[in-house]
């Protein structure tokens, strides 16, 4: 439930690992982290060094250090005890080391987040896709390369005075700055909260919440999912997504998909990615939800053409969790 919460403020994945740790001991040897961690000390004592990184290399790493040797270290910028309530900080890249006292055990929580999570990440994604639309939508990216290039281009000839190589190398410099042009950057962001949506937990729900939604609603349960549901909605029933991050709607070449997070399950990954395959006419009434959140709507107010569309689709949705009534429902 935790890891639910933080998920949501973070927008990005949240991990923890509870770690105890005998009188006199230490834990793992000194490293860095390519995640955000969160230390909550639980019960006990533990002694911790931080270190900053020791080069512009080891800022924000994408990757975990190896183990390091203390003679690798430097001098800690903070050097402090932890006791039970305390929390500690430290960024990617930044070195650390946890030992317990000789007269006290340590239990402590350490949550990561943001992982994998950087501009750099994000544009691994979106170039390949960028060069893919420019080859298919500009010639220029198809002509063929100089017949001699191999001759005057390459490390070999990386010193040498030659106006061909001038001009090979702003032609690549010009192709790289046309890329920005064919950049599907929405689609990109799409994709990721796509694969976002796939690692969450389902959302933790207050007891307001579920009263409001399916899982408050007096049904037959089978296989984790409602069955054998007798939803009434109006025109007036009054309605608003379970949360702004529940849901993304992503244009593909498959067609309109809406996915969704109420139904994931608690283990990573053990069921595919939920999802709806929506008519694209549903489009404005999905961007009029998010638009409108927190703030409740009428069903009759949702942009469809007919009121049995209306109904349809906030039906389905109430069904799968991601739309809330501003009153319970009875069941009929």
């Amino acid at each position: 439930h935790f890891l639910s919460i933080l998920q949501e403020q973070f927008g990005s994945m949240a991990g923890a690992n509870t770690y105890l740790t005998p009188p006199g001991t230490q834990g793992f040897a000194p490293h860095y982290d390519d995640i955000e961690a969160f230390v909550l000390q639980l019960e006990g004592k533990k002694h911790w060094r931080v270190y900053s990184p020791r080069t512009d290399a080891e800022v924000l790493p994408r990757f975990s250090s190896p183990n390091l040797t203390q003679a690798e270290l430097g001098e800690p910028v903070l050097e402090t005890v932890l006791e039970a309530g305390d929390l500690l900080y430290f960024p990617r890249g930044f070195i650390h080391q946890g030992d317990c006292l000789p007269d006290a055990h340590s239990l402590h929580i350490t949550v990561s987040s943001y992982q994998r999570n950087s501009w750099g990440d994000f544009l691994e994604k979106l170039l390949p896709a960028a060069l893919q639309m420019a080859l298919e939508e500009d010639v220029e990216y198809r002509r063929g390369l100089p017949m001699d290039y191999l001759g005057y281009m390459g490390v070999a000839n990386s010193d040498t005075a030659d106006a061909r190589r001038t001009a090979f190398m702003e032609k690549v410099q010009n192709l790289i700055k046309k890329l920005v042009d064919y950049a599907p950057i929405d689609a990109a962001v799409d994709q990721r909260a796509k694969s976002f949506l796939h690692d969450c937990l389902p959302p933790v729900l207050t007891q307001s919440e579920k009263a409001q939604s399916v899982y408050g609603f007096p049904a037959q349960w089978r296989d984790g999912g409602p069955c054998n549901v007798d939803i009434l909605l109006t025109k007036d029933t009054e309605v608003r997504l379970l949360r702004h991050g529940v849901l993304r709607l992503c244009n593909e070449e498959a067609g309109l998909m809406l996915y969704y997070t109420t139904e994931n399950s608690r283990v990573y990954h053990k069921e595919e990615p939920k999802f709806i395959e929506l008519d694209p006419e549903y489009t404005d009434s999905i961007e009029f939800l998010l638009s409108s959140y927190p703030n409740h709507v009428s069903v009759g107010s949702l942009p469809c053409e007919t009121l049995e569309e209306k109904i349809s689709l906030a039906t389905l949705l109430f069904e799968k969790g991601i739309l809330t009534t501003k009153k319970p429902l009875v069941q009929v």
